[in-house]
């Protein structure tokens, strides 16, 4: 299965660049880009791209308020944001608004590849640098707002929560079945499970709503 991309970026280059080095990759294909976060709307809803790569910072409509609505329509697109900065203050943000994941702009050829498999695949993407930002944010927080009801987390069997607790702490599946010494399919039916029972979209929700419920505490 070949994995459709929309780029959307206000740069030139950057969306040239981008597009250039993916449509390289087996099994990726660029089938558009967007100049900013209102035409990236309209080109979701024709395209059907299965990841959108979005810059935060844009005109018209940024990446924020783009991913909101994406999210809100509920497409099978991902959202895999691509920032500047390592420590920028919209990591906290684009997660709760549903983004699956985070690239820094500087990532190589490779790595940009690898992070659209990723997240096509239903997996979380954050760059390690990204995912000590996010825990800071969390640690702020002394009422945090709740992505869901926290009331869901007793629908979930103490396995389901272990593992609940593994994807916040930045596990793989297949780390965590390394952890709980079971089979990897067995990890991804207990997470596809969890996903059902709380409503959330992917493992990055998954991630936001057990810091934000408490279930997991920054260290």
């Amino acid at each position: 299965m070949t994995i459709k991309v929309l780029i959307v970026d206000d740069q030139m280059m950057v969306r040239e660049g981008f597009s250039v080095l993916l449509n390289a990759m087996d099994g990726i294909e660029v089938v558009g880009e967007a100049v900013d976060g209102r035409e990236a709307i309209a080109q979701v809803a024709a395209l059907r791209p299965d990841v959108v790569l979005m810059d935060i910072r844009m005109p018209v409509m940024n990446g924020l308020e783009a991913t909101r609505e994406i999210v809100a329509a509920d497409t099978d697109a991902k959202v895999l944001v691509l920032t500047t900065f390592d420590l920028d203050e919209y990591v906290y943000q684009a997660l709760r608004a549903g983004a699956s994941g985070f690239l820094l702009k500087d990532a190589s050829a490779r790595q940009l590849a690898d992070g659209v498999r990723v997240v096509a695949s239903g997996e979380a993407l954050l760059a390690p640098t990204v995912t000590k930002r996010l825990i800071l944010e969390f640690s702020k927080l002394s009422a945090p707002p709740k992505l869901a009801d926290p009331v869901g987390v007793g629908e979930l069997t103490e396995r389901e929560t272990e593992v609940l607790v593994l994807i916040a702490q930045g596990l793989s599946n297949a780390e965590i079945a390394d952890r709980l010494i079971v089979a990897e399919s067995t990890i991804k039916t207990h997470v596809s499970r969890i996903l059902v029972k709380l409503g959330l979209r992917d493992r990055t929700q998954a991630a936001v709503f057990a810091y934000e419920t408490r279930l997991v505490t920054p260290a």
